[in-house]
């Protein structure tokens, strides 16, 4: 968190901000996710300021959507997020009282204030006890490339939801482990059991470098998922549906 002295952030704000953060956490049970997304994006940016995390795979939902929030303040300053966490905070619970929670001053120790936890969360796995797909997630390439020498290796084996190497790949933005498995012979227009392709999770995560590749080893972006998608309407920025006009 900034201090005190930070430019343009007075220490009356950062008392009352603080104050606000910790009446987060006792209302947050009562609070509709909207609201909640609304206080984490507030709380990261008076905190950290401009949104400095990648944005999280596919399958992380929640993430996503705490990423998505916090992103869209863009670069507002420090201070109007503090305001605006303040302004929020004193509309879903008109009958508080900011000097309620400024005695004793608590400190805050998380992502909400209190309420939040980081934007992207990580399941720690044993070195002993990974598998190739845990390799691939992890972006370990010379894990990778030793597990791909083995003969009876299957670079297009399936997980439990149909998603191969490539599909995870592409959905963490490993752009050298993604090439690796391309040039080692990955189908490129495998589709997981909802009928995504590897583009569709780069075109969704938003990799624009990726989506290049993808298409430069014949990925098919006509190719619908099982609810009629195209790759191209997933694509959240400019910069990705651009890639999907490049061939090269």
């Amino acid at each position: 968190m900034a201090d005190a002295g930070e430019p343009g952030t007075s220490a009356s704000l950062r008392s009352r901000f603080d104050g606000a953060a910790s009446r987060v956490s006792v209302l947050a049970s009562s609070l509709p996710r909207d609201a909640l997304l609304q206080l984490y994006a507030r709380y990261k940016q008076a905190s950290i300021g401009k949104c400095n995390t990648t944005k999280p795979g596919l399958f992380d939902f929640e993430g996503k959507q705490k990423w998505e929030a916090w992103n869209a303040l863009g670069a507002m300053s420090k201070e109007q997020a503090m305001t605006e966490y303040l302004a929020l905070v004193n509309k879903l619970d008109p009958q508080w009282s900011e000097q309620v929670n400024l005695e004793g001053n608590r400190k805050v120790t998380s992502g909400f204030g209190p309420v939040m936890s980081s934007l992207y969360k990580e399941e720690i796995i044993r070195e002993e006890d990974k598998t190739v797909f845990d390799h691939c997630k992890d972006n370990e390439v010379n894990r990778l490339a030793a597990a791909l020498k083995q003969d009876a290796f299957d670079i297009n084996q399936r997980d439990e939801e149909g998603r191969t190497l490539l599909h995870w790949a592409c959905d963490r933005g490993h752009l050298e482990t993604v090439e690796l498995l391309l040039k080692r012979g990955a189908n490129v227009n495998s589709q997981d059991d909802e009928g995504q392709t590897a583009l569709h999770y780069a075109c969704g995560c938003d990799f624009p470098a990726t989506v290049r590749l993808l298409l430069a080893f014949g990925a098919d972006p006509s190719i619908p998922d099982s609810e009629g998608t195209l790759p191209s309407q997933l694509a959240d920025t400019a910069q990705t549906a651009q890639a999907l006009t490049q061939t090269g």
